[in-house]
């Protein structure tokens, strides 16, 4: 008598698509009419740790793309720095990452 072995291996790939790391998130600040450029620099410095020549860097994205990939990491991370930036004051949203992190 032969058993089929293929219904296990079957579960064994569903499993293993569940327990797959999640790829990163990213954390979006956008442009806005209100917040002042430094402002925006001051936030990313002092919440962030950023060097001052990264933050700027960051706020620069900001202010001529319309909005910047400040932090990367996991999707609960992620929106809680979101939570953060709005207590600040800015625009802040969360998308699925690239991959290129």
């Amino acid at each position: 008598m032969s058993v089929s072995t293929a219904p296990e291996t079957d579960r064994d790939l569903s499993t293993q698509t569940f327990s797959a790391p999640d790829i990163p998130w990213d954390l979006l600040v956008w442009n806005d009419p209100v917040n002042l450029m430094s402002y925006v620099s001051y936030v990313f410095q002092s919440y962030f740790g950023y060097s001052e020549a990264k933050a700027a860097q960051l706020m620069l994205q900001v202010h001529t793309e319309g909005k910047s990939a400040v932090a990367h990491g996991s999707k609960e991370k992620m929106e809680a720095h979101a939570v953060a930036m709005h207590g600040f004051g800015l625009w802040a949203t969360v998308q699925k990452g690239d991959g290129r992190g």
